[in-house]
Parts: C-alpha cells; sequence; structure tokens
C-alpha cells in the first residue's frame, strides 16, 4: 500500500506545480497516510494537486480501517467466499480472541465506519460550505472527517497550522473530537455500545469495553485538567489576550484528545509549556485502544502494566481487574509490548539526535519520535527542518509503530500459546533486583 502510494504521489500529477515532489517526500507522505499518522514534510494543502490529496485520502481510509478489512470489503462485494485462512487473517488483525463471528464483526466495522464519517461530512459541512463554498466545503467536510475518524490527522487547508484557525469554533472542534473518540476507543467497544444501546439491561458489557471506557475517561479527563492549569496563562496558547473561558476550556479539551493519535492542533504545540509537552508525550505514548484507527501501546496495555505493579508491590499472587484474574499470557504480552516501544522510541531518538545535534533540541525529536511511533501526526515545528536521513528513521518509526509492535506481540503470543515439548527444566537461581 506504501509503495503504490509513494508511486502515485511522485506523479506531476499529483503534485500542485505539475513537477514531482520527489521520492523521499512521496515516501514520507504515503508512510503517514497509510500509518495514519499526520505528520508531513509536505503542506499537502498546497504542495498536492486535487490528484494527490484524493490519493492521500484513500491511503488514510484504507490504512485507518485495516489492509484486511478494506479486502473482506472486496470479497463481500464480489460476492466471493471469505475462506478460513482469510478468518484467520482478519481475527488477527481485529484483534479478537477466536473465528466465530469475524465476518460479522468486519460488517460491523465497515458499517461504524461509513455511519461515524458520514455524521461528520454533514457536521463539518455545515461549517465548511457557508465559508468555501459548495463542492470545496463538502471535500473540506469528506477529507477531514475521514482523517479524524481514522486518526490521522492531515488537513487540506493550505494554511500550515492544523485546525488553530478554528480553535475556538466549538461546531468543527468537538465535532472533531467525538470522531477522534469514536476511532480510537475501537470497533469492538463501539459496537458493544451499541448493543447496549439497544438491548439495555439485558446486555452486559465485556471487561474489556469497561477497561477501555474507564481508562479512556480517566486520560482524557486528567488531561483536560492539567493542560487547563499549566496553558491557563501560557501568552501563546490558552493565555493568550482575547480567548474567553469558555475558549480556554474548549481549547484544553482538544488538547486533551487530539494526543490519543489524533494528530490535528488547535495550539501550536511548539508554544507548549514543557511541562505540557511532557504530559503530551506521555499521552502519546499510550494512545488509543485496541482494534481501532489509532496507535500507541493502546490504554488497555497500560492499565494491565498497572494492575501488574500493584499486584507485586502487594504481594498477590493473581492479577485481578474488576473482579476477574487476568490471563498470564496477556500480562507477557503487555509487559512485551511496552519493553519493545519504549527502547525501540529510545534507540531512534538517540539517532536522531546524533544526526540533528546541530540545530534541533533533544526534547523536541523525543517528541516527534513518540508522535510518529504512536502514529499521533503532533510536531513541536521541526518535521520540515528533518535532514534525509532522519526523515528515513521518521519513515521506519511510524512503519514499526502502526505494523511493528503488534506483529511482534502476536509472535510472542503464539508462541507462548503453545505447549512447550521439552523435558528439560534447569535448576532455579535467584539475582538481585533493585
Amino acid at each position: 500500500m506504501i509503495l503504490i502510494g509513494t508511486i502515485l504521489l511522485c506523479l506531476p500529477a499529483a503534485s500542485s506545480t505539475g513537477e514531482s515532489v520527489g521520492f523521499l517526500s512521496a515516501l514520507f507522505s504515503s508512510t503517514s497516510a497509510v500509518c495514519v499518522t499526520g505528520l508531513s514534510v509536505l503542506e499537502i494543502g498546497t504542495a498536492f494537486s486535487l490528484f494527490g490529496q484524493i490519493v492521500m485520502l484513500v491511503l488514510i481510509q484504507l490504512g485507518g480501517i485495516g489492509f484486511m478489512t478494506a479486502t473482506s470489503m472486496v470479497y463481500m462485494l464480489i460476492g466471493r467466499r471469505i475462506t478460513l485462512k482469510d478468518r484467520v487473517v482478519i481475527k488477527d488483525s481485529l484483534g479478537e480472541t477466536n473465528l466465530q463471528g469475524v465476518v460479522r464483526m468486519t460488517r460491523n466495522v465497515l458499517i461504524v465506519t461509513a455511519v461515524t464519517e458520514a455524521v461528520g461530512i454533514v457536521l463539518l459541512s455545515l461549517r465548511f460550505i457557508p465559508e468555501y463554498g459548495a463542492a470545496r466545503g463538502l471535500y473540506y467536510g469528506v477529507f477531514h472527517s475521514v482523517s479524524s475518524f481514522c486518526n490521522a490527522g492531515f488537513d487540506v487547508f493550505g494554511l500550515g497550522n492544523s485546525l488553530v484557525s478554528y480553535a475556538y469554533d466549538p461546531l468543527v472542534t468537538i465535532t472533531i473530537m467525538a470522531l477522534i473518540t469514536v476511532g480510537g476507543l475501537g470497533f469492538f467497544v463501539v459496537v458493544e455500545l451499541y448493543r447496549k444501546a439497544l438491548l439495555g439491561h439485558k446486555y452486559r458489557l465485556k471487561l474489556h469495553t469497561k477497561i477501555v471506557l474507564i481508562a479512556s475517561g480517566i486520560l482524557v479527563l486528567a488531561g483536560f485538567l492539567f493542560f487547563l492549569a499549566f496553558e491557563w496563562n501560557n501568552p501563546r496558547t490558552l493565555g493568550a489576550e482575547g480567548v474567553s473561558l469558555g475558549d480556554k476550556v474548549l481549547g484544553a479539551m482538544f488538547q486533551s484528545v487530539t494526543p490519543r493519535t489524533a494528530g490535528y492542533a488547535t495550539i501550536p504545540q511548539g508554544d507548549l509549556m514543557p511541562a505540557s509537552k511532557i504530559a503530551t508525550t506521555a499521552l502519546m505514548f499510550i494512545g488509543a485502544s485496541p482494534s481501532g484507527t489509532g496507535g500507541g501501546i493502546k490504554t488497555t496495555t497500560a492499565v494491565m502494566l498497572l494492575f501488574l505493579v500493584v499486584t507485586i508491590v502487594t504481594g498477590k499472587k493473581d492479577t485481578v481487574v474488576m473482579k476477574r484474574r487476568m490471563n498470564k499470557d496477556v500480562m507477557m504480552r503487555a509487559i512485551t509490548i511496552a519493553t519493545i516501544a519504549f527502547v525501540f522510541v529510545g534507540f531512534i531518538t538517540m539517532l536522531l539526535c546524533i544526526t540533528e545535534q546541530a540545530h534541533l533540541s533533544a526534547a523536541d525529536l523525543l517528541f516527534e519520535t513518540v508522535s510518529a511511533f504512536a502514529t499521533v501526526g503532533l510536531s513541536t515545528g521541526i518535521t520540515h527542518a528533518l535532514s534525509p536521513i532522519s526523515q528515513i528513521l521518521i519513515i521506519i518509526t511510524m512503519f514499526a509503530g502502526r505494523v511493528g509492535v503488534f506483529t511482534v506481540s502476536m509472535a510472542v503470543a503464539k508462541r507462548m500459546s503453545k505447549q512447550d515439548i521439552s523435558n528439560i527444566r534447569y535448576p532455579e537461581e535467584r539475582v538481585m533486583i533493585g
């Protein structure tokens, strides 16, 4: 998908000037779109023609719903039977635990995507059509609805400041926050909530859904209160002259929601207070929830690690969440994902510090690396200044964040699930820790 997108974006027809944007810039843009990141070395609203922007839109949509889901949609449309092998791959891509109901879940994913994006298009068009005219306004509504739901964070306004122009427009910001949230919760959770609304008290939410909802709510609320407090008097953000109380609340809420791997910004990220940059980096690293359009190590991974620490500190044998004992394989997978993520982000940041040591700070490079790895797309404004080597490192990071850790964790989970056929058990030995 990335390669095809790169080839298309390299075409002169994809450029607004009629000249190719170059292979590296096209590769960076295609990777960012397929990995629904949002980082870009080009301002796609001005650098790409309508054809180039539509290519980006298709890549974002395919990257958001997932390759296997898109493939399944094509199979359904042409009437082709989905084989057992296809079902196994779809199961893994959606994070399902069994094969039963996989095709039905795929249909639900497509329905949720279509309905949510359609609502977003209508609401955003109510603002953009009066401002830009019917054709352009509708196009802007479509593009930004898809980009928001897929947690990509690309804009085509061509202003170079993301959504800063609409920072205090409730219709635009609340709609985009809602799209980001629905996409980030995960398709499984959204379908569960629909069933709950339909059946009422007869339907009991699964533990996964409860964890996702509680964790997401806590992270958004904590982030909102943090940004409201630390940016309240910042003259370059919420403390600017003329910003009302309602605008500050709206700005702080958006800043709390967007690090959940969305990438849109109503506040210039380079103008944030140092503490706010650290908090944003932490929220980006955690990211969204499983089986959704977002990235990061996922909310459930963070929750499992937190409860594991509590279990060890309290000296308990089992990790218990809401009166349910957690499977040890799940806990090992959470540790594996977090460890690989920490090591990978640290390694890439170190390489970027070496290649960019002359003019970019380590804090900004860490912010950029986490944003790429968690497929967020927020930037302190240094993306355009990265050298070709650094751009390649960021491309690798975006790809790894979308595919690598998930793939490795799946391999580890499957390996752990196999029975150990070895009869050899070595002597136990203790090592001093801490």
